[in-house]
């Protein structure tokens, strides 16, 4: 046993720490809203497989999955287990308390914690579907790493958040001051281009399908999707237009090429889905991106069209994954989950605040307090109904 208080370790963008009880309260949230919503006459997933499931847009997809739709999920994930006084990471607590709601609410749900770019993850998973699931109808790619080493090669790629052209300054938040400052991205070269779409683009997406295909694993009409963002030209330089965007662009080819491959094969189709703007890990580290997501909290909060990402994967379930004709998408085949944050009135009002924010008026102009609150609760911390004073067990691992 492990139990101690737990008190919150941030540098800048990164927690260092996580809490196991606020971590579960969060899940169990999620869960809440989701069955709030349940629809009956909406069409049901019955085995889905979620690559990238412990945190943000892909737990809150899995968790759409099992309790909206009553699926058996997959997970795959890299996180770290507790280790004597050192907490797990929250994606591992995470995944933790979904397992104990499902067992709990009679779910079949198993997670393999590893690296989702090995063939030996690919193959255990497959393992478990062939043995536990059944064909797979629904694949949600929802992967997110710094690195990734190429099973074919061995060689090490590492993303990077850069520029492309030309170096780039804008004005963000200093997450360690609170301080609204200045950032200069230099401009990326060719390498880093590279290895940034070797890590974010869709290759490693493209080699599950085809692993899943060879297997026979998935059923006809099968589907999978991506996720990506866009943003406003605020973020462009160092989003769109830089390596990130390099990345996303080569993961859009990628689904069209398995659009084509799962129509031929399975009468199936691929996407992706352009979200919206969220607090995570990876966005609090880009520059710009903190301050452009206080500004448009506070703006999308006062019209009442704010959303996280349960209740976005809500609406992708429902509206576009389940309807009858499925989903609907834009001249480029892209579903468009960020329409609210895009509309125009909302854009418009984040240009006016923009060259207004300073340090001085952050508070006032922008929801910078919750920005930082989800934050804080990416990690456990700052979730209401959590005593943070008392000692909580953090020793607490994944069913093997």
């Amino acid at each position: 046993m492990s139990a101690q208080v737990i008190t919150q370790k941030s540098r800048g963008f990164i927690c260092v720490n996580a809490h196991p009880e606020g971590c579960a309260r969060n899940v169990e949230n999620q869960i809440a809203q989701v069955e709030r919503k349940i629809d009956p006459t909406v069409r049901s997933f019955q085995n889905v497989l979620v690559i990238g499931s412990s945190t943000g847009y892909g737990l809150s997809s899995r968790i759409t999955a099992a309790w909206g739709m009553g699926a058996s999920t997959l997970g795959v994930f890299l996180e770290k287990p507790p280790a004597g006084r050192r907490t797990a990471t929250a994606g591992y607590y995470n995944s933790v308390a979904l397992h104990r709601a499902a067992q709990r609410d009679g779910l079949w749900a198993k997670s393999l914690n590893g690296d989702a770019f090995s063939d030996e993850i690919r193959e255990a998973a497959s393992r478990i579907i062939q043995d536990s699931m059944g064909r797979i109808d629904l694949v949600v790619y929802s992967l997110a790493s710094p690195k990734r080493t190429n099973p074919r090669t061995g060689r090490i790629f590492a993303s990077s958040l850069k520029s492309i052209g030309k170096p780039f300054t804008g004005k963000t938040i200093d997450l360690s001051s609170n301080a609204v400052t200045q950032a200069r991205i230099e401009a990326a070269n060719e390498d880093e281009i590279e290895n940034t779409i070797e890590v974010m683009g869709g290759e490693d997406w493209r080699w599950w399908i085809e692993s899943l295909l060879d297997d026979n694993l998935l059923a006809e009409g099968a589907r999978t999707l991506a996720y990506t963002y866009y943003g406003p030209s605020l973020t462009w330089p160092i989003y769109r237009d830089g390596t990130i965007g390099a990345a996303k662009q080569h993961l859009k080819e990628t689904a069209g090429m398995l659009d084509e491959m799962l129509q031929s094969k399975l009468s199936g189709s691929a996407w992706l889905s352009v979200n919206k703007a969220v607090v995570t890990q990876a966005s609090s580290a880009i520059p710009v991106v903190p301050l452009y997501i206080s500004l448009l909290f506070k703006v999308m909060k006062e019209r009442g069209i704010h959303e996280g990402c349960i209740e976005q994967m809500h609406r992708l379930f429902r509206n576009h994954l389940a309807a009858p004709d499925g989903p609907v998408t834009d001249q480029d085949h892209l579903i468009r989950l960020d329409d609210l944050e895009m509309r125009e009135d909302v854009q418009q009002a984040v240009e006016e605040l923009w060259p207004q924010v300073t340090t001085e008026s952050l508070s006032e102009l922008s929801d910078y307090e919750g920005f930082q609150k989800d934050f804080n609760q990416l990690f456990g911390f700052n979730v209401e109904g959590t005593d943070y004073n008392h000692e909580v067990e953090t020793g607490v691992f994944l069913d093997s």
